[in-house]
Protein backbone atom coordinates (compact mmCIF):
# COMPACT_ATOMS: atom_id res chain seq x y z
CA UNK A 1 0.00 0.00 0.00
CA UNK A 2 1.53 3.71 -1.29
CA UNK A 3 1.40 4.81 2.56
CA UNK A 4 4.42 7.13 2.17
CA UNK A 5 5.68 8.18 -1.16
CA UNK A 6 9.76 8.99 -0.79
CA UNK A 7 10.97 11.88 -1.30
CA UNK A 8 12.82 12.65 -4.35
CA UNK A 9 16.81 12.75 -3.40
CA UNK A 10 15.90 10.76 -0.20
CA UNK A 11 18.41 8.19 0.84
CA UNK A 12 17.28 4.84 1.12
CA UNK A 13 16.27 3.92 4.74
CA UNK A 14 18.77 1.68 4.93
CA UNK A 15 21.48 3.56 5.21
CA UNK A 16 18.96 6.28 7.85
CA UNK A 17 19.72 7.19 11.55
CA UNK A 18 16.79 4.47 12.35
CA UNK A 19 19.27 1.66 11.89
CA UNK A 20 20.92 3.45 15.06
CA UNK A 21 17.64 4.29 17.12
CA UNK A 22 16.55 0.79 16.25
CA UNK A 23 19.13 -0.22 19.00
CA UNK A 24 18.46 2.59 21.52
CA UNK A 25 16.06 2.76 24.23
CA UNK A 26 13.21 5.15 24.53
CA UNK A 27 13.52 5.22 28.75
CA UNK A 28 14.42 8.66 29.54
CA UNK A 29 17.49 7.13 31.64
CA UNK A 30 19.37 6.02 28.65
CA UNK A 31 18.79 9.00 26.60
CA UNK A 32 16.34 9.08 22.89
CA UNK A 33 17.35 11.08 19.84
CA UNK A 34 16.86 14.90 20.32
CA UNK A 35 14.17 17.47 18.67
CA UNK A 36 16.65 18.76 16.70
CA UNK A 37 17.53 15.40 15.13
CA UNK A 38 13.59 14.30 14.55
CA UNK A 39 13.06 17.46 12.97
CA UNK A 40 15.54 17.20 10.54
CA UNK A 41 14.10 13.69 9.30
CA UNK A 42 13.09 12.67 5.70
CA UNK A 43 9.19 12.09 4.98
CA UNK A 44 10.18 8.12 4.65
CA UNK A 45 12.60 7.87 7.83
CA UNK A 46 10.01 10.02 10.00
CA UNK A 47 7.42 7.63 9.23
CA UNK A 48 9.05 4.77 9.96
CA UNK A 49 10.24 5.90 13.13
CA UNK A 50 6.51 7.39 13.74
CA UNK A 51 5.50 3.20 13.74
CA UNK A 52 8.49 2.36 16.09
CA UNK A 53 7.16 5.38 18.56
CA UNK A 54 4.11 4.34 18.30
CA UNK A 55 4.45 0.68 19.16
CA UNK A 56 6.59 1.32 21.53
CA UNK A 57 4.41 3.94 23.43
CA UNK A 58 1.08 1.05 23.09
CA UNK A 59 3.34 -1.27 24.60
CA UNK A 60 4.50 1.03 27.97
CA UNK A 61 0.83 2.04 28.02
CA UNK A 62 -0.19 -2.19 27.69
CA UNK A 63 2.48 -2.40 30.61
CA UNK A 64 1.38 0.52 32.72
CA UNK A 65 4.55 1.41 32.32
CA UNK A 66 3.32 5.72 32.13
CA UNK A 67 6.68 7.43 32.75
CA UNK A 68 8.29 5.83 29.61
CA UNK A 69 4.50 6.18 27.86
CA UNK A 70 4.80 10.20 28.38
CA UNK A 71 8.23 10.30 27.33
CA UNK A 72 7.17 8.61 24.20
CA UNK A 73 4.29 10.72 23.30
CA UNK A 74 6.77 13.90 23.83
CA UNK A 75 8.83 12.72 21.16
CA UNK A 76 5.36 11.59 18.95
CA UNK A 77 3.94 15.03 19.07
CA UNK A 78 7.18 16.54 17.47
CA UNK A 79 7.35 14.25 14.31
CA UNK A 80 3.08 13.79 13.86
CA UNK A 81 0.88 16.85 12.74
CA UNK A 82 -3.41 16.35 11.97
CA UNK A 83 -1.83 18.23 8.37
CA UNK A 84 1.41 16.41 7.53
CA UNK A 85 1.91 13.40 5.18
CA UNK A 86 -0.18 10.48 5.38
CA UNK A 87 2.07 8.77 8.84
CA UNK A 88 2.10 12.35 10.34
CA UNK A 89 -1.41 12.32 10.23
CA UNK A 90 -1.77 8.82 11.15
CA UNK A 91 0.22 9.20 13.98
CA UNK A 92 -2.26 11.83 15.58
CA UNK A 93 -4.72 10.54 16.03
CA UNK A 94 -3.15 7.42 17.31
CA UNK A 95 -1.35 9.87 19.67
CA UNK A 96 -4.48 11.22 21.13
CA UNK A 97 -6.04 7.70 21.29
CA UNK A 98 -2.70 6.00 23.49
CA UNK A 99 -2.87 9.16 25.66
CA UNK A 100 -6.87 8.95 26.24
CA UNK A 101 -6.56 5.57 27.27
CA UNK A 102 -3.35 6.59 29.80
CA UNK A 103 -6.40 9.67 30.91
CA UNK A 104 -9.15 6.55 31.45
CA UNK A 105 -7.26 5.18 34.52
CA UNK A 106 -7.80 8.27 36.18
CA UNK A 107 -11.73 8.29 35.53
CA UNK A 108 -12.03 11.91 37.55
CA UNK A 109 -9.72 13.84 35.37
CA UNK A 110 -10.98 12.35 32.08
CA UNK A 111 -14.49 12.89 32.88
CA UNK A 112 -13.45 16.65 33.61
CA UNK A 113 -11.46 16.97 30.68
CA UNK A 114 -14.26 16.11 28.26
CA UNK A 115 -17.21 17.40 30.25
CA UNK A 116 -17.86 20.51 28.04
CA UNK A 117 -17.55 18.29 25.08
CA UNK A 118 -20.29 18.74 22.35
CA UNK A 119 -20.81 18.30 19.14
CA UNK A 120 -23.30 19.58 17.14
CA UNK A 121 -25.52 17.58 15.15
CA UNK A 122 -25.20 20.09 12.32
CA UNK A 123 -21.65 18.97 12.35
CA UNK A 124 -22.46 15.24 12.61
CA UNK A 125 -24.58 15.33 9.51
CA UNK A 126 -22.14 17.48 7.77
CA UNK A 127 -18.69 14.90 8.03
CA UNK A 128 -21.20 11.87 6.86
CA UNK A 129 -21.99 13.84 4.29
CA UNK A 130 -18.34 14.65 3.45
CA UNK A 131 -17.66 10.63 4.04
CA UNK A 132 -20.35 10.39 1.05
CA UNK A 133 -18.71 12.64 -1.33
CA UNK A 134 -15.41 12.42 -1.01
CA UNK A 135 -15.00 8.50 -0.63
CA UNK A 136 -17.18 5.53 -3.11
CA UNK A 137 -17.44 3.01 -0.37
CA UNK A 138 -21.39 4.00 0.32
CA UNK A 139 -22.19 4.93 -2.53
CA UNK A 140 -21.41 1.55 -4.03
CA UNK A 141 -23.14 -0.02 -0.98
CA UNK A 142 -26.58 2.28 -2.24
CA UNK A 143 -26.18 0.76 -5.44
CA UNK A 144 -25.49 -3.18 -3.98
CA UNK A 145 -28.07 -2.94 -1.71
CA UNK A 146 -30.57 -1.16 -3.58
CA UNK A 147 -30.41 -3.66 -6.86
CA UNK A 148 -30.25 -6.53 -4.35
CA UNK A 149 -34.07 -5.45 -2.78
CA UNK A 150 -34.93 -4.76 -6.25
CA UNK A 151 -34.35 -8.06 -7.49
CA UNK A 152 -35.70 -9.92 -3.95
CA UNK A 153 -38.69 -7.57 -4.53
CA UNK A 154 -39.76 -8.35 -8.09
CA UNK A 155 -43.59 -8.33 -8.45
CA UNK A 156 -44.42 -7.82 -4.92
CA UNK A 157 -46.99 -5.21 -4.22
CA UNK A 158 -46.23 -4.32 -0.67
CA UNK A 159 -42.93 -3.85 0.03
CA UNK A 160 -41.38 -3.31 3.69
CA UNK A 161 -37.89 -2.18 4.08
CA UNK A 162 -35.91 -1.67 7.39
CA UNK A 163 -33.60 0.34 7.67
CA UNK A 164 -31.19 -0.28 10.69
CA UNK A 165 -29.37 3.19 10.44
CA UNK A 166 -31.80 5.78 8.73
CA UNK A 167 -29.61 8.51 8.37
CA UNK A 168 -29.61 9.08 4.62
CA UNK A 169 -31.89 9.65 2.58
CA UNK A 170 -30.20 9.48 -0.91
CA UNK A 171 -30.57 5.72 -0.37
CA UNK A 172 -33.88 5.49 -0.78
CA UNK A 173 -34.66 8.62 -3.15
CA UNK A 174 -32.86 6.28 -5.73
CA UNK A 175 -34.75 3.25 -4.62
CA UNK A 176 -38.19 5.37 -5.08
CA UNK A 177 -36.94 6.07 -8.70
CA UNK A 178 -35.99 2.45 -9.54
CA UNK A 179 -39.80 1.39 -8.14
CA UNK A 180 -41.37 4.21 -9.89
CA UNK A 181 -40.28 3.25 -13.52
CA UNK A 182 -41.83 -0.22 -12.68
CA UNK A 183 -43.70 -1.79 -15.77
CA UNK A 184 -46.63 -3.39 -13.32
CA UNK A 185 -46.48 0.04 -11.56
CA UNK A 186 -45.22 0.89 -8.43
CA UNK A 187 -45.68 -1.07 -5.14
CA UNK A 188 -46.89 0.06 -1.51
CA UNK A 189 -43.74 1.23 -0.15
CA UNK A 190 -43.48 1.17 3.82
CA UNK A 191 -39.49 2.26 5.33
CA UNK A 192 -39.04 2.04 9.02
CA UNK A 193 -36.35 4.09 9.95
CA UNK A 194 -34.11 3.41 12.94
CA UNK A 195 -31.59 5.98 14.54
CA UNK A 196 -31.11 7.69 17.97
CA UNK A 197 -31.81 11.06 17.15
CA UNK A 198 -35.30 11.85 16.44
CA UNK A 199 -33.90 15.37 14.18
CA UNK A 200 -32.13 12.51 12.08
CA UNK A 201 -35.39 10.67 11.35
CA UNK A 202 -37.65 14.07 10.59
CA UNK A 203 -35.45 14.78 7.79
CA UNK A 204 -35.37 11.81 6.09
CA UNK A 205 -38.75 11.40 6.72
CA UNK A 206 -39.57 14.78 5.14
CA UNK A 207 -37.57 14.27 2.13
CA UNK A 208 -38.43 10.75 1.18
CA UNK A 209 -42.31 11.96 1.63
CA UNK A 210 -41.49 14.87 -0.97
CA UNK A 211 -40.28 12.95 -3.53
CA UNK A 212 -42.82 9.93 -3.13
CA UNK A 213 -45.32 12.87 -3.75
CA UNK A 214 -43.69 14.00 -6.85
CA UNK A 215 -43.20 10.15 -8.04
CA UNK A 216 -46.83 9.50 -7.30
CA UNK A 217 -45.73 6.36 -4.98
CA UNK A 218 -48.07 5.28 -1.74
CA UNK A 219 -45.43 5.74 0.83
CA UNK A 220 -45.30 5.41 4.28
CA UNK A 221 -42.21 6.08 6.83
CA UNK A 222 -42.17 4.90 10.16
CA UNK A 223 -39.55 5.91 12.11
CA UNK A 224 -37.96 3.93 15.85
CA UNK A 225 -35.97 6.39 17.81
CA UNK A 226 -33.53 3.80 19.17
CA UNK A 227 -29.97 2.53 19.75
CA UNK A 228 -29.78 -0.68 18.07
CA UNK A 229 -28.80 -2.44 21.06
CA UNK A 230 -32.17 -1.36 22.76
CA UNK A 231 -34.64 -1.96 19.85
CA UNK A 232 -38.18 -3.09 20.81
CA UNK A 233 -38.92 -5.66 17.67
CA UNK A 234 -42.82 -4.66 18.30
CA UNK A 235 -42.05 -1.11 17.22
CA UNK A 236 -40.82 -2.69 13.70
CA UNK A 237 -44.66 -3.32 12.57
CA UNK A 238 -44.15 -6.22 10.64
CA UNK A 239 -47.24 -7.05 8.77
CA UNK A 240 -48.43 -10.29 7.42
CA UNK A 241 -48.95 -10.06 3.56
CA UNK A 242 -45.86 -7.52 3.28
CA UNK A 243 -42.79 -8.85 1.51
CA UNK A 244 -39.63 -7.68 4.12
CA UNK A 245 -36.15 -6.51 3.08
CA UNK A 246 -33.83 -5.45 6.00
CA UNK A 247 -30.45 -2.88 5.12
CA UNK A 248 -27.57 -2.55 7.78
CA UNK A 249 -24.85 -0.21 6.54
CA UNK A 250 -22.34 -0.18 8.99
CA UNK A 251 -24.16 -0.81 11.91
CA UNK A 252 -23.99 -4.73 13.26
CA UNK A 253 -20.74 -4.44 14.64
CA UNK A 254 -21.30 -2.20 16.94
CA UNK A 255 -23.68 -5.48 18.99
CA UNK A 256 -20.50 -7.04 19.52
CA UNK A 257 -19.83 -4.86 22.95
CA UNK A 258 -22.01 -6.32 24.06
CA UNK A 259 -21.08 -9.78 23.68
CA UNK A 260 -17.98 -8.84 25.10
CA UNK A 261 -19.39 -7.51 28.29
CA UNK A 262 -21.65 -10.57 28.67
CA UNK A 263 -18.78 -12.92 28.32
CA UNK A 264 -16.79 -10.42 30.92
CA UNK A 265 -19.58 -11.41 33.04
CA UNK A 266 -19.93 -14.85 32.73
CA UNK A 267 -16.10 -15.58 33.00
CA UNK A 268 -13.83 -13.05 33.62
CA UNK A 269 -10.59 -14.59 33.17
CA UNK A 270 -11.25 -15.69 29.60
CA UNK A 271 -11.00 -12.34 28.35
CA UNK A 272 -7.55 -11.52 30.19
CA UNK A 273 -4.28 -11.52 28.06
CA UNK A 274 -1.32 -10.09 27.97
CA UNK A 275 -1.22 -6.46 26.08
CA UNK A 276 2.57 -6.35 26.02
CA UNK A 277 5.02 -7.42 23.60
CA UNK A 278 8.85 -7.84 22.97
CA UNK A 279 9.91 -4.94 20.98
CA UNK A 280 13.40 -6.49 19.94
CA UNK A 281 11.44 -8.40 17.76
CA UNK A 282 8.56 -6.57 16.04
CA UNK A 283 10.87 -3.53 15.17
CA UNK A 284 13.35 -4.38 12.01
CA UNK A 285 13.59 -0.40 11.20
CA UNK A 286 15.38 -1.40 7.72
CA UNK A 287 12.08 -1.56 6.54
CA UNK A 288 11.13 0.45 3.28
CA UNK A 289 7.11 1.47 3.50
CA UNK A 290 4.63 1.27 6.64
CA UNK A 291 2.89 -2.09 5.25
CA UNK A 292 6.43 -3.63 5.02
CA UNK A 293 6.84 -2.88 8.12
CA UNK A 294 3.61 -4.43 9.89
CA UNK A 295 3.75 -7.60 6.92
CA UNK A 296 7.57 -8.21 9.08
CA UNK A 297 5.88 -7.97 12.36
CA UNK A 298 6.16 -11.37 14.89
CA UNK A 299 4.60 -10.06 18.21
CA UNK A 300 5.78 -12.86 20.29
CA UNK A 301 4.62 -15.00 17.57
CA UNK A 302 1.92 -12.92 16.84
CA UNK A 303 1.21 -12.97 12.39
CA UNK A 304 -1.64 -10.77 10.96
CA UNK A 305 -3.82 -13.02 9.23
CA UNK A 306 -7.37 -12.46 7.46
CA UNK A 307 -8.83 -13.94 11.01
CA UNK A 308 -6.19 -12.98 13.19
CA UNK A 309 -8.13 -13.95 16.76
CA UNK A 310 -10.35 -16.93 14.84
CA UNK A 311 -8.19 -19.57 17.83
CA UNK A 312 -8.34 -17.32 20.53
CA UNK A 313 -10.41 -18.58 23.56
CA UNK A 314 -12.32 -15.46 23.90
CA UNK A 315 -13.01 -15.01 19.79
CA UNK A 316 -14.29 -18.99 19.91
CA UNK A 317 -16.51 -17.97 23.16
CA UNK A 318 -18.14 -14.54 21.48
CA UNK A 319 -18.89 -16.64 18.34
CA UNK A 320 -22.00 -17.79 20.15
CA UNK A 321 -22.71 -14.73 22.10
CA UNK A 322 -25.74 -13.69 24.28
CA UNK A 323 -26.47 -10.00 22.47
CA UNK A 324 -25.25 -10.74 18.61
CA UNK A 325 -26.95 -14.26 18.60
CA UNK A 326 -30.12 -12.89 20.38
CA UNK A 327 -30.44 -9.56 17.51
CA UNK A 328 -29.81 -11.89 14.32
CA UNK A 329 -32.65 -14.52 16.10
CA UNK A 330 -35.10 -11.65 15.79
CA UNK A 331 -34.04 -10.17 12.34
CA UNK A 332 -34.17 -14.40 11.18
CA UNK A 333 -37.79 -14.62 12.83
CA UNK A 334 -39.24 -11.33 11.24
CA UNK A 335 -38.50 -13.48 7.68
CA UNK A 336 -36.95 -10.81 5.30
CA UNK A 337 -36.91 -11.87 1.83
CA UNK A 338 -33.34 -10.32 1.83
CA UNK A 339 -31.25 -8.69 4.19
CA UNK A 340 -28.12 -6.93 2.62
CA UNK A 341 -25.00 -5.76 5.57
CA UNK A 342 -22.14 -3.71 4.51
CA UNK A 343 -19.66 -3.76 7.41
CA UNK A 344 -15.73 -2.55 7.37
CA UNK A 345 -13.39 -5.82 6.30
CA UNK A 346 -10.86 -5.39 9.10
CA UNK A 347 -9.66 -7.17 12.30
CA UNK A 348 -10.52 -4.30 14.81
CA UNK A 349 -12.15 -6.79 17.73
CA UNK A 350 -8.91 -8.71 18.85
CA UNK A 351 -8.59 -9.42 22.89
CA UNK A 352 -5.56 -7.13 23.06
CA UNK A 353 -4.48 -3.25 22.97
CA UNK A 354 -1.54 -4.25 20.84
CA UNK A 355 -3.89 -6.93 18.43
CA UNK A 356 -5.82 -3.49 17.82
CA UNK A 357 -3.27 -1.16 17.10
CA UNK A 358 -1.34 -3.09 14.55
CA UNK A 359 -4.52 -3.63 12.78
CA UNK A 360 -6.13 -0.64 12.85
CA UNK A 361 -2.45 0.99 11.87
CA UNK A 362 -3.01 -1.47 8.27
CA UNK A 363 -6.28 -0.20 7.81
CA UNK A 364 -6.39 3.49 9.11
CA UNK A 365 -3.47 3.80 6.87
CA UNK A 366 -5.13 2.93 3.85
CA UNK A 367 -8.11 5.00 3.99
CA UNK A 368 -5.99 7.95 5.00
CA UNK A 369 -3.80 7.33 2.05
CA UNK A 370 -7.34 6.77 -0.04
CA UNK A 371 -7.54 10.61 1.18
CA UNK A 372 -3.81 11.73 0.18
CA UNK A 373 -4.64 10.19 -3.43
CA UNK A 374 -7.64 12.61 -4.28
CA UNK A 375 -7.55 15.34 -1.88
CA UNK A 376 -5.05 18.38 -0.88
CA UNK A 377 -3.27 18.49 2.44
CA UNK A 378 -4.78 21.92 3.38
CA UNK A 379 -8.46 20.55 2.44
CA UNK A 380 -10.55 21.71 5.64
CA UNK A 381 -13.23 18.90 4.54
CA UNK A 382 -10.48 16.59 4.59
CA UNK A 383 -9.32 17.65 7.92
CA UNK A 384 -12.82 17.35 9.28
CA UNK A 385 -13.09 13.65 8.26
CA UNK A 386 -10.07 12.82 9.12
CA UNK A 387 -10.43 14.23 12.50
CA UNK A 388 -14.31 13.82 13.21
CA UNK A 389 -14.52 10.06 11.82
CA UNK A 390 -11.46 8.47 11.57
CA UNK A 391 -9.94 10.36 14.50
CA UNK A 392 -13.23 8.86 17.11
CA UNK A 393 -12.77 5.61 15.29
CA UNK A 394 -9.24 4.96 16.33
CA UNK A 395 -9.65 6.60 19.71
CA UNK A 396 -13.04 4.38 20.53
CA UNK A 397 -10.76 0.86 18.84
CA UNK A 398 -7.66 1.84 21.20
CA UNK A 399 -8.81 3.88 24.41
CA UNK A 400 -11.74 1.74 25.20
CA UNK A 401 -13.04 -1.37 26.44
CA UNK A 402 -16.20 -3.38 27.62
CA UNK A 403 -19.62 -1.88 26.15
CA UNK A 404 -17.73 1.85 25.21
CA UNK A 405 -15.83 0.15 22.17
CA UNK A 406 -18.52 0.13 20.15
CA UNK A 407 -16.16 0.10 16.69
CA UNK A 408 -14.80 -3.57 16.59
CA UNK A 409 -14.74 -3.96 13.00
CA UNK A 410 -14.66 -7.96 11.58
CA UNK A 411 -13.53 -9.67 8.18
CA UNK A 412 -16.49 -11.02 6.30
CA UNK A 413 -15.74 -14.64 6.80
CA UNK A 414 -16.30 -13.75 10.63
CA UNK A 415 -20.15 -12.81 9.38
CA UNK A 416 -20.71 -15.35 7.34
CA UNK A 417 -20.13 -17.86 10.39
CA UNK A 418 -22.43 -15.72 12.04
CA UNK A 419 -25.00 -15.64 9.63
CA UNK A 420 -25.08 -18.64 9.13
CA UNK A 421 -25.35 -19.82 12.64
CA UNK A 422 -28.54 -17.44 12.96
CA UNK A 423 -30.29 -19.83 10.67
CA UNK A 424 -29.51 -16.82 7.01
CA UNK A 425 -28.56 -18.69 3.74
CA UNK A 426 -26.28 -16.48 1.62
CA UNK A 427 -28.12 -14.65 -1.64
CA UNK A 428 -25.18 -14.13 -4.41
CA UNK A 429 -25.10 -10.46 -5.61
CA UNK A 430 -26.23 -10.53 -8.94
CA UNK A 431 -23.93 -10.00 -12.14
CA UNK A 432 -25.83 -6.95 -12.84
CA UNK A 433 -25.70 -5.10 -9.42
CA UNK A 434 -22.12 -6.17 -9.55
CA UNK A 435 -21.65 -4.64 -13.50
CA UNK A 436 -23.18 -1.69 -11.89
CA UNK A 437 -20.93 -1.08 -8.56
CA UNK A 438 -17.73 -1.82 -10.89
CA UNK A 439 -18.69 0.79 -13.29
CA UNK A 440 -19.64 3.54 -10.74
CA UNK A 441 -15.88 2.77 -9.09
CA UNK A 442 -14.18 3.01 -12.51
CA UNK A 443 -15.76 6.18 -12.88
CA UNK A 444 -14.71 7.73 -10.24
CA UNK A 445 -11.37 8.75 -11.36
CA UNK A 446 -8.59 7.39 -8.86
CA UNK A 447 -6.75 3.90 -10.24
CA UNK A 448 -6.00 2.76 -6.38
CA UNK A 449 -10.72 1.68 -5.40
CA UNK A 450 -10.78 -1.61 -6.79
CA UNK A 451 -13.65 -4.18 -6.50
CA UNK A 452 -13.50 -8.36 -5.66
CA UNK A 453 -16.03 -10.73 -5.77
CA UNK A 454 -15.43 -13.13 -3.04
CA UNK A 455 -18.17 -16.42 -3.24
CA UNK A 456 -21.12 -14.04 -3.99
CA UNK A 457 -20.11 -10.98 -1.95
CA UNK A 458 -18.46 -7.89 -2.81
CA UNK A 459 -15.26 -6.71 -0.93
CA UNK A 460 -14.20 -2.81 -2.14
CA UNK A 461 -10.51 -2.69 -1.64
CA UNK A 462 -8.42 0.33 -2.23
CA UNK A 463 -4.97 -1.32 -3.65
CA UNK A 464 -4.95 -4.53 -3.12
CA UNK A 465 -6.64 -4.10 0.98
CA UNK A 466 -10.25 -5.12 1.25
CA UNK A 467 -12.09 -2.16 3.51
CA UNK A 468 -15.61 -2.69 2.94
CA UNK A 469 -17.67 -5.94 2.72
CA UNK A 470 -21.13 -5.89 1.08
CA UNK A 471 -22.98 -9.43 1.11
CA UNK A 472 -26.67 -10.45 0.77
CA UNK A 473 -28.50 -12.86 3.14
CA UNK A 474 -32.48 -14.36 3.72
CA UNK A 475 -33.57 -16.54 6.01
CA UNK A 476 -33.36 -20.26 5.60
CA UNK A 477 -36.55 -22.22 6.85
Amino acid sequence: MGFMRQEEGSSSVISSPLQLFSMMSLSPSLGSPNNALLREMKSEERGLYLIHLLLTCANHVAAGNLENANTTLEQISVLASPDGDTMQRIATYFMESLADRILKTWPGIHRALNSTRVTMLSEEILVQKLFFELFPFLKVAYVLTNQAIIEAMEGEKVIHIIDLNAAEAAQWIALLQVLSARPEGPPHLRITGIHQKKEILDQVAHRLTEEAEKLDIPFQFNPVVSKLENLDFDKLRVKTGEALAISSILQLHSLLAWDDEALRRKSPLLLKGSNGINLQRVLPLSQSTLGDLLEKDVVNGYTPSPDSTSSSPASLATSNSINMESFLNALWGLSPKVMVVTEQDCNHNGPTLMDRLLEALYSYAALFDCLESTVSRTSLERLRVEKMIFGEEIKNIIACEGPERKQRHEKLDKWFQRFDLAGFGNVPLSYYGMLQARRFIQSYGCEGYRMRDENGCVLICWQDRPMFSISAWRSRK
